[in-house]
């Protein structure tokens, strides 16, 4: 099974973090978003991950290819690349995995964290559309179905016809017949919601056809596509997952947190929801709500929904900042 990854968007709602690394690499409690969606496909899928295709920006460098492959590795998968040089939607994303679009395939697009207690089985399906439950489903493609069953899609209703969007993550028996329609889509100029090429109506194409759509649902939908989602996103995973911490000198942690490797805190207040990535040091600080990225140095500062780049040095610094790697800010 092949996972195919589009990750070449410039993220430019998480700046300034984007400016250094993909969004789908920045931490969420001590793992990238990218992994924890791996580490998702892992848990409950009915079969392995052989190769992730990811599809990258054109100046994504050497660095990032280098993390993605490490990270695949963990995860016994090969890592592959392609490379999307224009944004032209969601389709053409799919589109620049080239002749890695074959057999069996999931696509997933890496701008969120999702999770569900249960395994899915994509047996007897020609595709299966991963779903979630929503309140306000005019903000979202969304799926009606008949029992497990998909029969249309529709973007963005502006009648109640479903409250099930569609989260981006989708499964295809034939990634070839997938790849046909994008074509047919590209060929004949046919766009959608931006002038973009959408893969809903690829999708659309292949129902029509009398492909075999299913639904799998989830139980978790988390966005990280701004900073106030990413913090809050930080914030959910934190209080479910119930990191271990240790002793610290003069310093008081109010949980959840996570603290990475090498930390180092002294005569400061940590937490709650504060995620702390590896070889970072804090002193005399109160830090609350916050990410804090790795090897990154703060003093006596008092932050709140903050964000930290890697490599950064906070002196004096109150209320609520963001700044990106290798920042310096005295005050």
């Amino acid at each position: 099974m092949k996972l195919i990854i589009p990750m070449a968007g410039r993220g430019t709602r998480v700046r300034p973090h984007s400016h250094t690394i993909p969004k789908p690499l920045l931490p969420v409690a001590g793992t990238m978003i990218v992994e924890r969606i791996v580490e998702t496909f892992a848990r409950t899928l009915d079969r392995s991950i052989t190769e992730i295709i990811y599809i990258l920006g054109p100046d994504f460098g050497k660095e990032i290819r280098q993390t993605l492959e490490e990270m695949s590795a963990r995860h016994n998968a090969k890592a592959t690349f392609g490379v999307q040089e224009n944004a032209l939607g969601t389709a053409h994303a799919v589109a620049c995995a080239g002749d890695k679009l074959k057999g069996e395939v999931i696509i997933v697009f890496a701008d969120t964290v999702f999770d569900s207690k249960d395994k899915v089985s994509v047996e007897n399906a020609d595709s299966v559309i991963w779903l979630k439950e929503v309140e306000d489903p005019s903000r979202f493609g969304v799926a009606v179905f008949e029992g497990d069953k998909i029969t249309e899609f529709v973007e963005k209703p502006s009648e109640p016809i479903s409250n099930f969007a569609i989260i981006g993550v989708y499964y295809f028996k034939n990634g070839e017949a997938l790849m046909k329609e994008i074509q047919y889509l590209i060929k004949h100029d046919i766009t959608g919601h931006g002038g973009e090429y959408q893969l809903t109506d690829a999708l659309d194409r292949l129902l029509k056809d009398g492909k075999v759509f299913k639904k799998a649902t989830v139980d978790e939908w988390l966005d990280c596509g701004t900073i106030p989602a990413w913090l809050n996103t930080t914030g959910e995973i934190l209080a479910k997952e119930n990191h271990e911490y240790g002793q610290y000198e003069a310093s008081t942690i109010f949980p959840p947190v996570f603290i990475g490797e090498g930390v180092e805190i002294s005569n400061s207040e940590i937490g709650p929801n504060v995620s702390i990535e590896a070889g970072s040091q804090i002193n005399k600080s109160k830090i609350r709500d916050t990410i804090i990225q790795e090897n990154t140095i703060l003093n006596d500062c008092d932050l709140s929904r903050s964000t930290i780049g890697n490599h950064a040095e906070v002196i004096g610094a109150k209320g609520e900042i963001h700044i990106g790697d290798h920042s310096v800010l005295k005050l």
